[in-house]
């Protein structure tokens, strides 16, 4: 059965409006309106109330930091709880207004409200891409943001090759026996961690071909059969996270290629007890972990 609900940084937080980056005055109009919330990003880190409860900061037009800012630094974000969005990028470091601070966001997650944080992870996407697309891949020369900054053109006339912000799609995968789940660690992750494997899908190469080729690579266990389950974006650096289920063959045995630390079996009651520490709750991993643990009773 497919998930009813969003994970974690997905879902209708936002109205993108994608026809609204077409116009040439797009920027103008967001200026000229007084109700138009300015989003401020500085490198990798975003502007953020910090506290017990922090939240998304937002700015309105009159802010030093907004007034000051280029228009090639803004990028149409869309519509946020129903009040047209900006992201401002600016140099880092930057000096923060009084009260706020710029912070990174993935230590963050766990504590956002969930939209501000799906708002600031598509922020934070959009950043790193444009850092990154600068130059022209094919010439190499400046590019311009065009499009509300969805798009990086080439300066050069006679090359104008346009760029549009990549993903990395990474399969992610619970692959169970009935009985038992198979879950693997890292060697840099705290200790007892365990979660579902994972792997960046590669050129050429199917969905489902990703889930059969990670698995077997990295423990040694052929798969029989899977499904699609959910997707997460992970804007670290600018992932998209296609979960699946799958069922391994009988007589798999674990087997160790070297990119784990080690890989095992664990059966529901093991899950259960706390032997092992899973993976944060905003993670779709620990959704397929939890569907399956639901899914024995």
């Amino acid at each position: 059965m497919e998930p009813t609900r969003p994970n974690f940084l997905a879902g209708p937080y936002l109205e993108r409006r994608g026809e609204a980056r077409a116009d040439p005055l797009w920027l103008a109009a967001a200026r000229a309106d007084p109700a138009t919330r300015y989003l401020i990003a500085a490198g990798t880190t975003e502007l953020v109330q910090p506290g017990d409860a922090p939240h998304a900061a937002f700015l309105d037009g009159d802010a030093p930091l907004v007034r000051g800012a280029a228009d090639a630094a803004m990028t149409l974000l869309g519509w946020f709880h129903g009040a047209r969005c900006v992201l401002v990028e600016l140099p880092a470091p930057a000096a923060a207004p009084a009260g706020l601070a710029f912070e990174e966001l993935r230590p963050l997650t766990a504590v956002l409200p969930a939209d501000d944080a799906a708002l600031l992870a598509y922020a934070r996407a959009l950043s790193v891409w444009h850092a990154r697309a600068r130059f022209c891949g094919a010439c190499g020369a400046p590019t311009v943001p065009v499009h509300a900054g969805h798009c990086m053109r080439c300066s050069r006339e006679g090359c104008a090759q346009e760029f549009f912000p990549r993903l990395d799609p990474a399969i992610i995968v619970l692959v169970s026996d009935g009985e038992r789940a198979l879950l693997g660690r890292q060697p840099s992750w705290p200790p007892r961690r365990y979660s579902t494997l994972a792997g960046f899908v590669e050129p050429g190469e199917s969905l489902e071909d990703a889930v059969r080729r990670e698995v077997l690579e990295e423990t040694g266990v052929e798969v029989s059969a899977m499904h699609y389950h959910s997707s997460q974006p992970w804007p670290f650096p600018s992932s998209l996270m296609l979960g699946f289920e799958a069922r391994a063959a009988a007589g798999s045995v674990v087997r160790l290629d070297g990119e784990l630390e080690d890989a095992r079996w664990f059966t529901r009651a093991q899950l259960r007890s706390g032997e092992i520490l899973a993976p944060p709750s905003q993670a779709i991993s620990w959704r397929l972990i939890s569907g399956w643990l639901d899914g024995g009773g």
